[in-house]
Parts: structure tokens; sequence; C-alpha cells
């Protein structure tokens, strides 16, 4: 198995690359999200302006006579940007897992910087499926953080220079199970601002934000039910791919290390996140907790 150190090389300037955008990015739909409020003052301002005036004689409508079109705010203009630039973010990510695996000739998934390459690629893209609505839109800015957090400690922390995998990993194994694993912890992420972000609608309801920061931050989420549907849908795609990854985690082992189950730290923290989700699940379920815990 040899090693194409310039493919490599292209893969860690995507890799990079992915991170500054995803930067900028968030810096735009950060803007986006403080300069609502001032559209919002403005639109308000103007329509006093409107009503205390006197209205201007009307004119008659004639040939060549065109309707003013009113433009879109500078929040609407930002939040457009910062979307488009999470798309790149996107391209970028899957170029970079893509490029590292052609340069070693191998699945990408080997070590922990490859894993949670894989696992903030998911996120961003199934944000860009779950999160197209106009309702969900504002939630970037919040999904991005995390995954802004990992990529730098991948970066950094967990970087592991493009080799190949042991021989105890070079398994028709690797592919399957880590591709799931990865795919549903991204899967999680979303589900877990979605929850957050819920828990804070419910301390800070509609129209009771109040003036501190909080519930300034509250003012532009969407109500209670809609973060806990967006929750729960997530949820319960993410959870039968996660525990289809431990399963398949388990059978790998015993063929590899003839146990099915060893309590190391990553199959012990696998565990405990599947029965974490599924209690919530369960108590999603009960009509008790349904959109108030």
């Amino acid at each position: 198995m040899t090693l194409n150190e310039t493919l490599a090389q292209y893969s860690d300037w995507a890799f990079e690359s992915a991170f500054a955008v995803l930067v900028l990015a968030l810096v735009l739909l950060v803007a986006e999200y403080a300069s609502h409020r001032a559209d919002l003052v403005a639109a308000r301002e103007r329509k006093l302006v409107a009503v205390g005036a006197a209205e201007p004689p009307s004119e008659p409508a004639g040939p060549g006579r065109v309707a003013e079109v009113q433009g879109r705010t500078l929040s609407e203009r930002l939040g457009n940007m910062g979307r488009a630039l999470v798309v790149v973010v996107a391209a970028l990510q899957v170029t970079s897992i893509v490029l590292r695996g052609l340069s070693t000739e191998r699945f990408p998934l080997g070590n922990m910087y490859e894993f949670v390459a894989m696992a903030c690629a998911a996120a961003v893209l199934f944000g860009l499926v779950v999160l197209r609505k106009p309702a969900y839109r504002i939630m970037w800015v919040y999904l991005l953080v995390p995954v802004l957090i990992l990529m730098f400690l991948a970066a950094t922390v967990l970087y592991a220079d493009a080799a190949p995998v042991v021989p105890a990993l070079q398994s028709f194994w690797l592919p399957i199970h880590v591709t799931i694993i990865s795919v549903g912890s991204g899967i999680f992420l979303v589900s877990g601002v979605a929850s957050l972000l819920f828990l804070l609608r419910i301390r800070f309801p509609k129209g009771e934000e109040g003036r501190g920061v909080f519930g300034r931050i509250a003012e532009r989420l969407p109500d209670a039910q809609t973060l806990d549907r967006l929750a729960y849908r997530t949820t319960i795609i993410g959870f039968p791919l996660f525990g289809a990854g431990i399963i398949l985690g388990a059978i790998w082992a015993e063929a590899a290390w003839g146990r099915f189950w060893g309590w190391d730290p990553k199959e012990t923290v696998s565990f405990i996140t599947w029965v974490i989700y599924a209690a919530y699940l369960h108590a999603r379920a009960t009509s008790g907790w349904r959109n108030t815990r």
C-alpha cells in the first residue's frame, strides 16, 4: 500500500479551507442574528411613519409605471450568504475525506482525526437537509459552533498524518462499522443542538423572553413544539444507525480479537450514548413528557 503525499497535502488543504470558510459563514450568520432585531425596529418605525403621515394623492397608473419592489433586508442578505458558504464547507469537507482515502488507498476512517472529520461532514450535510425550511435556518448559528470546535480539535489535538492502518483494522468491517457510527454521531449532533434549544425555549416561552441575555437569544428561535419535533425526528434517524453501528462493531471485535465486548472507552461511551438516547425516545413517547421536557 503506497502513500500519495500530494493527494494527502491536498486533503489537508481542503480541510483547512473548510475550517476557514466555516468561520466566515459563522460570522455572517451571527451578523444575521444580530441585525434581525435592528431590521424589525426599522420596519416598525416605517410603519408608524406611514400611518401618521398624510396619504399622498394617488397617481393614475399608466404605461411605463413600475411598482416599487421592496428589497431584502440586511439580515436576509447576510443569512443567504452565510448559508451559501455552508454549502461550500460541505463540499470542501467531502473533498478532504475523498482525497484522504485516495492518498492512502484505503477507506478514510482509520483514526480519530478522520472519524471526527466524517462526523462533522455528516452533521453539515444532514443540517443542509433538515434545516432548509425558513423556520429552522436560524439554528445554523448554533449547529456550526460545535462543528467548528470539533474541526479545530481534529486539526490540532487529534490530527494524524495520512498512513496505512494497522493490520487489525484492515478489514471490510472498517468502512461499514465506522461509517455508520460517524454518520450517526453527526445526526446526533443536530438532534442534540435542537434539544438544547428546546430547553432554552421552554425556559423562555415565545412572547415572554424578557430583556436578559438568554431571553434575547431565544427571541429568534422557533417555538418549543417546532424544536421538539425537530429533535425527535432527527433522533429517530440517528438512533437505529448508531445502534446498528455498535452491533456491527461487536461482530467485528469478535472476528478480530475473539470477543464481542471488552468495555474499552470507545465501546463504553458509545453504549452509554445509545442508552441515553433510548431513554430520551422512551420519555418523548410518553405523553406527559412531550413538549415539556
